[in-house]
């Protein structure tokens, strides 16, 4: 029998595979079939509430505990994803009785370790979100022959609002404002418009909005790249972290730690730049919802009719710390 887990960071909630557990490790074609299959609202597992797979493997790199791919709910591929990469870091910390290591991502060996809780005693780990640039070929990014966007205007998106897009690897517009000019409806709107075929961003781009609350607090909201609306993105508080730091408002620096709300809950950050280059901590809960039980040739075939699944309890304990926060949104 295989072993999936149901986990969560900051209710980002992802389906994960272990290949090694596996005789031959899933093609991925098999994977992003897969993937489609069990998050599947209808006909996936545990009603398919979730936003993607992760597929953990081992890594060919020197001294990296394992690899990470993310699969989102519409079979495409996210070269990134930190709140995936905290509940990665729990799984192989646990099975590799390691608390301190480098997991392989779609361009990066990142640094992850455990740290102490945000609170209620969840478990809790620290990812390294990197490479980032601001360069619009890395994004890919179109826009009106620039190399670089950096709170400035778009009038194409929107005649008030100033706009800041970067990759950290995987590509975001990030709007950051304190005058009641942001919505849920107008980021519904951009983030589905620039997902759809476009001239600015020809592979799509995940939208986040923020809202500063107070000193080093910040309220995020992101409509994703190939899943949509998220109850949390990890790069994209990240990455919104990141713009807020360099946006010298007075209301956080580079080094601080910041409590960045999101729907789902809330995480910390901490922007850095070390010999020119920024990299930026993520500090949240990984958190084990579901253990499911699965016939390794009922997997192959996508045939979830017969899993076995048990609750770990862990659930309660994260909503239990939700509910003691203070709950934003636009």
């Amino acid at each position: 029998m295989i072993k999936l887990l149901r986990v969560h960071g900051s209710e980002n909630s992802f389906i994960l595979l272990d290949q090694e557990q596996l005789e031959i490790p899933m093609n991925p074609d098999q994977l992003i079939q897969l993937a489609i299959q069990v998050t599947n609202n209808q006909t996936g597992l545990l009603g398919g509430l979730t936003d993607g797979l992760l597929v953990v493997s081992s890594s060919e790199h020197a001294g990296v505990r394992g690899r990470m791919q993310v699969i989102n709910n519409d079979g495409s591929f996210a070269s990134m994803c930190g709140n995936g990469l905290r509940t990665v870091a729990r799984y192989l910390a646990e099975k590799y009785e390691e608390n301190d290591f480098l997991v392989q991502t779609d361009q990066a060996d990142l640094h992850v370790g455990r740290v102490a809780t945000i609170g209620n005693g969840l478990p809790t780990y620290q990812v390294e979100i990197s490479p980032v640039s601001f360069n619009a070929k890395n994004l890919p990014m179109q826009i009106e022959n620039q190399d670089k966007l950096f709170n400035a205007p778009v009038r194409d998106f929107d005649d008030q609002l100033l706009f800041s897009a970067v990759a950290v690897p995987n590509p975001h517009l990030i709007a950051i404002d304190n005058n009641n000019r942001l919505s849920t409806k107008k980021l519904a709107e951009l983030g589905h418009r620039l997902n759809a075929s476009n001239p600015w961003f020809p592979k799509g781009v995940n939208v986040s909005f923020g809202r500063v609350i107070g000193q080093n607090q910040l309220f995020v909201q992101t409509y994703e790249r190939g899943v949509g609306f998220t109850n949390a993105c990890g790069t994209g508080m990240s990455a919104t972290s990141l713009v807020w730091s360099l946006l010298n408002d007075g209301q956080t620096r580079l080094g601080e730690v910041n409590d960045i709300f999101n729907p789902g809950g809330m995480v910390k950050t901490r922007v850095n730049q070390i010999h020119g280059a920024y990299t930026i901590d993520l500090i949240g809960n990984a958190t084990f919802t579901h253990q499911i039980w699965i016939d390794e040739d009922q997997l192959r075939q996508n045939n979830l009719e017969q899993v076995q699944i048990e609750s770990t309890g862990e659930e309660l304990h994260y909503q239990e710390f939700i509910r003691q926060l203070p709950r934003y949104r636009f």
